[in-house]
């Protein structure tokens, strides 16, 4: 037997149409931007920039800045609260830091080299 009892109606008003398709326009935004972002990318590595050090500055920028509006816009991290900021803050400070000690490390006038 078929239950034809009334569906329970859906209430949209025109602001939550509206909120909703803001939102699509900046995912759809942010995603071109990462697409041109990757294009860049592609570019980027076949110029040489005269030293390696500098492609990879660049490089880096490029993937800093798309690694930026993915955890901004797609992770909700650009209408966070502080502690969420506090937490990338930390870690990109302690990412560097190890970083820095790994390239010091691998120098050869180190004292970890010498024996």
């Amino acid at each position: 037997m078929h239950d034809h009892s009334p569906q329970p109606a859906l209430h949209i008003d025109a602001h939550e149409i509206e909120e909703a398709r803001k939102h699509i326009r900046t995912y759809l935004i942010i995603g071109a931007a990462l697409m041109m972002g990757t294009l860049l990318t592609v570019w980027a590595s076949r110029i040489n920039f005269g030293r390696p050090d500098i492609n990879i500055i660049i490089a880096l920028l490029i993937a800093g800045t798309k690694g930026f509006l993915v955890a901004g816009f797609f992770m909700h991290l650009i209408s966070e609260k502080k502690m969420i900021y506090s937490v990338l803050v930390f870690t990109v400070f302690f990412f560097a830091a190890l970083m820095y000690l790994t390239l010091w490390s691998m120098q050869a006038k180190n004292l970890i080299h010498m024996q």
